[in-house]
């Protein structure tokens, strides 16, 4: 969903440095599940992604279209992880995901009242 170009400029990567390609398109995949699951909702590279019926109408009511707030949240993750590669660091401060992700992403959620 985001561009290996702009995931690479986030975390200060060379373009032609290509050594954790694989890495970082784990960490995007993971980065993007995660704003799913903190949104309670679907997220679409663009509108026209969002499916519909027969008849042009969205049948996904709840659809979330990524916008530069959820990108932001989405280079944080991926910047976060690319730096702190273990659950736990020892000898060092406590890490955790940015508060800022958090914030980014808290207003896109919906809640399921069943």
């Amino acid at each position: 969903m985001l561009e290996l170009d702009i995931i690479k400029q986030h975390v200060r990567l060379e373009p032609d440095f290509d050594e954790d390609d694989t890495l970082l398109d784990t960490y995007a995949t993971a980065a993007h599940r995660y704003v799913e699951n903190h949104a309670g909702r679907t997220l679409y590279a663009t509108e026209t992604e969002i499916p519909t019926d027969s008849e042009g109408t969205i049948t996904d009511e709840h659809a979330l279209v990524l916008d530069d707030d959820l990108t932001t949240a989405m280079l944080l993750l991926i910047g976060h992880w690319y730096e702190n590669r273990e659950a736990v660091a020892m000898g060092t401060t406590a890490t955790q995901v940015p508060m800022a992700v958090e914030a980014l992403i808290t207003p896109y959620r919906h809640f399921h009242f069943d």
